[in-house]
């Protein structure tokens, strides 16, 4: 079974194995406004945890999508390049933002899982 994480930033992450697709919380979406922009890093490309690995413009503001872990992407979603609203409709599914070879799975574990997310995001609002 997957394992879902999420950050303080509202990126989510979901472990299948040694590899973990990226993206934005539905709540940051909602944030955002409609998503009119999307810049993804390049398969092959290096990320940091806690640094920038992507860039999502809306028609209120820019914010950095930020690596939750450490690793090589190795795949980023070409769909959401051409048709950025898919951020909006499915953020959790078709609105995916990268995949990533974990350098360490266990960096997951410092992370939220689904119940402390709704809490933290429950606090924001």
């Amino acid at each position: 079974m997957p394992t879902l994480r999420f950050t303080k930033d509202h990126e989510w992450i979901r472990q299948d194995g040694d590899t973990a697709v990226i993206g934005i919380t539905d709540y940051a979406q909602q944030q955002l406004g409609d998503i009119v922009y999307v810049e993804l890093p390049s398969p092959g490309a290096r990320v940091e945890a806690g640094k920038e690995a992507g860039v999502v413009e809306s028609a209120k503001a820019a914010s950095e999508v930020y690596a939750p872990v450490s690793g090589e992407v190795v795949a980023v979603n070409e769909l959401i390049a051409g048709d950025p609203a898919k951020v909006n409709a499915d953020p959790m599914g078709e609105g995916w933002f990268l995949t990533v070879k974990l350098d360490d799975p266990a960096a997951l574990d410092g992370l939220m899982d689904e119940a402390a997310y709704a809490a933290f995001v429950a606090e924001q609002g």
